[in-house]
């Protein structure tokens, strides 16, 4: 009974929500709409489920509208309670397909996985007897995850060990962290990085600025690249961090004039004045853009990197059920400087392919200290930097090389990794013996690595092409460094020695100076 119920006020939305594209369509009842269903469900060469093909007209409808409107399913909602509550019930690893392996990069510490011993570079092979070969890493994360207190049985392959092993993981609560990178770059320079925007984000932030303030941060790179964005509270709690009370962070319209409302800055006292770099890139979306179009149109900092998504537009869910819900566009928002940095998204493919959109097309308009600023293509950098995409070492990380030659490196099972002494953090106990090298924060990449990672990708039959790896050279040697520190000392300096190397970065500490000015003047 309940499930008809469902599905009964289920087509009443449809119709609710259906486009008025002409008289013909809403001419359409509610009876008619469910004598269709019936007729598939009857005559159809095959068994078909009523919700599937309810489930599909909702989808196909909201796709009529425009790319950020959609449906979420059972599975798609919980994901996105995940996402924006910052917690999800699992067993605590971070997992990467290469090729047809399921690999655990790292168990989280603390965890389910980690008490039972899963290590790094673990293969898991089944998950509750079916093969992890032919599906996805992100459809591996669906099984794995689930209700609380469930239990998930896994098959693990340990390339040292001569057979698999079965274990039997118990789900539990797992902090899903939106900021899980703040470290000392150089000097004082602060580089925090935000994945995406949950409802814990501002608070996170704050806990990171904290520690880095009393590690001597004195600028901040804040790094947003790759974040697709999330709650749009939140995208406002963290442009008030830097912006002093009553600064206009993002106004918002629609067709409802409940949506019509403009956003300010609430609280001073907290990094108005710190210098500020904000890095961006064809990634960043939609809550990014808010944070870097609110900084960038209040002249509060630069912007570091390429032209972000541009998108504009502002959605609200609206549950239907407990498990299911819409997402649907309820307003389109715009920079306090007035512009909207919406793409057109008349073209489907231009749009999901992020074709740029013509400087002639953009509406112009002027931040608070008379900067040229662009609408319709999303936040354009004040310094642009392009990270061009390298065939090579996209295969190579797609066959996960860097990451297994690391493991085999510092596991002492390279021709080359003999010669070397890997310490714990603590180096001051460690005497250096005979010609071995003691592996410490200065370790760097030489050509007698590159040499042992050829041979390592030899033995293991991953071909390559001499002259592109000698044109990425050295994004090779960043990878190679990354991975190894990540085993030796944890991801979070993989990745410290991995930024200290990126271009987008050493040109936003290049402008640091640039944006003191800003703040200054």
């Amino acid at each position: 009974m309940k499930r008809k119920l469902f599905i009964f006020f289920l087509l009443i939305f449809i119709l609710v929500l259906l486009p008025a594209r002409d008289e013909d369509i809403w001419s359409f009842s509610l009876k008619k709409i469910s004598s269709i269903v019936s007729l598939i469900e009857e005559n159809y060469f095959q068994d078909i489920e009523r919700e599937k093909l309810i489930y599909s007209s909702v989808r196909g409808m909201l796709q009529t509208l425009d790319p950020h409107s959609y449906f979420l399913e059972p599975s798609h909602f919980s994901r996105l309670r995940e996402s924006h509550t910052g917690k999800y019930y699992g067993l605590g690893i971070l997992i990467q397909k290469q090729e047809d392996r399921l690999v655990v990069i790292s168990p989280i510490e603390g965890g389910p996985a980690y008490r039972l011993g899963i290590q790094a570079g673990d293969v898991i092979s089944h998950i509750n007897g079916e093969s992890t070969k032919p599906i996805s890493s992100f459809d591996a994360m669906q099984k794995l995850r689930g209700p609380k207190g469930a239990k998930v049985n896994i098959t693990i392959v340990r390339e040292e060990l001569d057979k698999p092993f079965d274990l039997t993981i118990v789900r539990e609560e797992i902090s899903l962290h939106s900021v899980p990178y703040a470290f000392i770059l150089q000097d004082d320079i602060g580089y925090v990085f935000i994945r995406n925007f949950a409802s814990t984000t501002t608070k996170e932030f704050e806990e990171k600025m904290k520690s880095l303030a009393k590690q001597g941060m004195k600028k901040l790179i804040l790094d947003l690249r790759g974040n697709g964005g999330g709650t749009f509270i939140e995208s406002i709690e963290l442009s008030d961090e830097f912006l002093p009370k009553g600064a206009l962070i993002v106004s918002i319209k629609g067709r409802n004039r409940y949506y019509n409302k403009e956003f300010r800055a609430v609280r001073n006292n907290q990094y108005e004045n710190l210098p500020l770099v904000i890095l961006i890139d064809r990634g960043s979306a939609s809550a990014p853009e808010i944070v870097s179009g609110a900084v960038k149109d209040n002249d509060r900092g630069l912007i570091v990197g390429e032209d972000s998504w541009g998108k504009g537009l502002v959605q609200t869910v609206f549950p239907i059920a407990p498990d299911i819900a819409v997402a649907l566009t309820t307003a389109k928002y715009f920079t306090p400087s007035g512009r909207s940095i919406q793409r057109d998204y008349s073209s489907f493919e231009d749009y999901i392919f992020k074709k740029d959109v013509p400087q002639e097309k953009r509406e112009v308009k002027y931040t608070a200290k008379g900067r040229k600023v662009l609408g319709q293509g999303g936040i354009s950098p004040d310094y642009e930097v392009k990270i061009s995409s390298n065939r090579l070492i996209s295969n190579l990380l797609f066959k996960g090389a860097f990451f297994s030659y690391a493991r085999k490196f510092v596991n002492k099972k390279t021709y080359l990794s003999k010669d070397y002494i890997f310490p714990e953090k603590d180096q001051s106990s460690i005497k250096i013996g005979g010609k071995k090298k003691i592996v410490g924060y200065d370790f760097a990449i030489d050509s007698r690595i590159i040499e042992d990672f050829k041979a390592y990708l030899k033995g293991n039959k991953i071909q390559y092409d001499s002259s592109q790896f000698e044109e990425a050279n050295q994004e090779i040697k960043r990878w190679l460094k990354r991975e190894i520190f990540s085993l030796l000392w944890g991801i979070e300096d993989g990745i410290r020695v991995y930024r200290r190397g990126d271009p987008v970065v050493l040109k936003a500490i290049e402008i640091l100076p640039e944006a003191r000015k800003l703040i200054s003047e």
